[in-house]
């Protein structure tokens, strides 16, 4: 254990372009129903969960990257505090501590690689509803591409970050079908979103985690205002959900 990752405790082929591209569109609709994030003032608290195991090694490398732009995305809306939480090898589940900066977030995650092992999405969830009983978390953000762990098991501790509030936003790496299952349900349960992107595609994923992170910073205004700014493909999905 080190001071900047911590154990968490156990618990409990490509598809073409627009099919893609209306995968993205169905997740924008979703979240356009989601109510207030923060309270007037407050920065947001976002968990940014991610599969390390082996087979997620490409888009590990792409994520850390792309975790700077959620930063930039909402330091005008009211910043943003972020927690990295991974799974990796034989029962390794842990979390960082909750970082402001895309410097301190991407020198934590270029700590880490990947290693063989099952997925740990149960603990994600259950770690989720313990820091927010600590301090109120926003959103929650999974990427991965798997699932293999029972189905009610997750379902439950996604309906329990549901009656909190804390909508999840799950984005699926490729078109597995057991995980495609069970991540609708965890979006739907937790009142949040399911997203796919097909593998390799960062520009896809980027989309998908700015929407998020604004949302978790300023909610449905905040999502508004980044639209307005923005004259690239990503702000027409944002206009969406004006």
């Amino acid at each position: 254990m080190t001071k900047e990752r911590t154990p968490i405790p156990t618990e409990g082929g490509k598809t073409p372009a627009s099919s893609a591209r209306a995968d993205i569109d169905a997740f924008l609709a979703q979240v356009r129903t989601l109510g207030p994030s923060t309270a007037a003032g407050g920065r947001g608290r976002l968990i940014f969960a991610l599969d390390a195991t082996m087979s997620r090694q490409p888009m590990w490398d792409t994520a850390c990257e792309l975790q700077a732009d959620m930063f930039r995305e909402t330091a005008k809306i009211g910043g943003l505090d972020v927690q990295l939480v991974y799974f990796r090898g034989i029962g390794e589940c842990r979390a960082s501590r909750w970082v402001s900066d895309a410097r301190e977030l991407a020198g934590l995650m270029g700590k880490i690689d990947c290693r063989g092992g099952h997925t740990q999405i149960g603990k994600v969830l259950a770690h989720t509803q313990h820091e927010s009983e600590k301090k109120k978390v926003q959103a929650l953000v999974f990427v991965g591409d798997a699932m293999e762990e029972a189905i009610d098991d997750l379902a439950a501790a996604a309906g329990a970050l549901g009656l909190l509030g804390i909508p999840a936003f799950v984005f699926q790496e490729g078109h597995d079908p057991v995980a495609e299952q069970a991540y609708r349900e965890i979006a739907r349960l937790s009142r949040g979103a399911y997203g796919r992107f097909d593998p390799g595609s960062a520009h896809e994923l980027g989309e998908l985690l700015r929407a998020a992170a604004a949302y978790a910073a300023g909610g449905m205004r905040a999502l508004a205002d980044l639209s307005a700014k923005r004259n690239t493909g990503a702000t027409r999905l944002l206009e969406q959900m004006k």
